[in-house]
């Protein structure tokens, strides 16, 4: 009996690896670039929508439809995304499948798509590419604001697509 239990250990431990691994695989909609932790989605199936998202710190801020707080980088340039590899990986762009959509406090004309370096389509408002931070784990949290990472800073934007200072 103890050879048996001694056996299975590795691959108890291995299943149950893979299980966890599995549950930290943050949100599972695709448009949001399943921000907060895990890997972009290389081919969203719908555009994605913005909406603007209450915070006491920062008043009316950019969030996708499920309130997830949108941000910012310094070092893109208009319309072109500066964030690839492991900026990507901790900071995934917002991407989408088709012209993205307007929601709450939005303004349509601000919104449009720019094509990444691999050819995928990321949304951009006023302008700028725009991002989840994987810090953010739940909806509403700001956790990305002024931080300094990947060579520029991050911020949160308002309803008119300009960064709001701290």
């Amino acid at each position: 009996m103890t050879t048996a239990r001694t056996a299975m250990a590795p691959a108890c431990a291995a299943a149950l690896f893979t299980a966890a691994l599995t549950g930290c695989s943050g949100s599972t909609s695709d448009t949001a670039g399943e921000a907060y932790g895990s890997t972009p989605s290389a081919s969203p199936s719908k555009p994605a929508s913005v909406d603007t998202h209450s915070v006491a710190r920062f008043g009316a801020i950019l969030a996708d439809e499920k309130g997830r707080t949108l941000y910012l980088f310094l070092a893109d340039k208009r319309n072109k995304s500066n964030c690839t590899g492991d900026c990507a990986k901790a900071w995934p762009p917002l991407r989408s499948k088709g012209d993205a959509k307007a929601g709450k406090g939005v303004t349509q004309k601000l919104l449009a798509i720019t094509k990444r370096s691999g050819g995928d389509q990321q949304v951009t408002y006023n302008g700028h590419p725009l991002y989840y931070y994987a810090g953010d784990k739940k909806p509403g949290r700001t956790n990305g604001q002024a931080l300094d990472q990947f060579g520029a800073e991050w911020y949160v934007l308002d309803a008119k697509g300009k960064q709001v200072e701290s």
